[in-house]
């Protein structure tokens, strides 16, 4: 595959809370030997070893908000220096703002790099609650599962490591939820049409199976 940065894939996954972008970004991560940047595990683990920054933080995450832009990009600008990213890296969950959208593309362009696609997952807000409130994850990876939606194929395993243990968000609260959802219309789904003038956007139905998504995907990233 050909991509016009010529030594790597730099994606965005972008679309509302519980739409599969963190179990896509994944796939991707494995298909494409890349970096995962998933900016609210980044964030939570800042605040899982009561950093400086964590406790800063922690008001903002436990009522569904946003992290400081100046924090984010530092976050993000550092992360991608790190080996895992050299052939490339997914951006997952960050830009949620328009300024974020234009603050990253003038991080990246300082560092040479331009975004190669954005892809949108869309699904129903219904399939989103329920997903949302049936989503658990591997202690040991971080690959995430759901009750209705994507279970290991052997219960109580995970598909990737084999570890047995997992977790669940103390924040996925149907209350939560509803904010999340209300939040990204307002402030993360103006990056869409943003990107979309661009010409970066991929929009994908992120309704079926894990498999079936990655390959809707797949196709995607291989189209101009």
């Amino acid at each position: 595959m050909s991509f016009k940065n010529g030594e790597g894939l730099h994606l965005v996954m972008t679309g509302a809370p519980g739409t599969g972008k963190g179990t896509q970004a994944s796939v991707l991560k494995r298909k494409y030997n890349i970096g995962h940047l998933s900016t609210g595990e980044m964030l939570r683990e800042e605040v899982k070893k009561g950093t400086e920054v964590g406790n800063q933080l922690k008001s903002h995450l436990a009522d569904g908000g946003f992290a400081p832009d100046e924090l984010m990009i530092q976050m993000v600008s550092n992360r991608i220096e790190e080996d895992d990213c050299r052939h490339g890296f997914i951006l997952d969950g960050f830009p949620r703002t328009l300024k974020q959208a234009k603050v990253l593309e003038k991080m990246l362009d300082e560092k040479g790099i331009a975004l190669d696609a954005v892809i949108e997952i869309q699904v129903p807000d219904h399939i989103i609650v329920d997903r949302i409130l049936g989503r658990y994850t591997c202690v040991t990876c971080g690959e995430s599962y759901s009750n209705n939606y994507h279970k290991p194929k052997v219960p109580g395993v995970c598909d990737i490591c084999g570890g047995t243990k997992f977790s669940r968000r103390l924040d996925d609260t149907q209350k939560t939820i509803e904010r999340r959802l209300e939040k990204y219309r307002n402030y993360t789904y103006p990056t869409i049409a943003y990107y979309k003038e661009n010409g970066l956007l991929r929009s994908i139905d992120g309704n079926g199976s894990v498999e079936v998504v990655a390959e809707r995907i797949n196709k995607a990233l291989q189209s101009k």
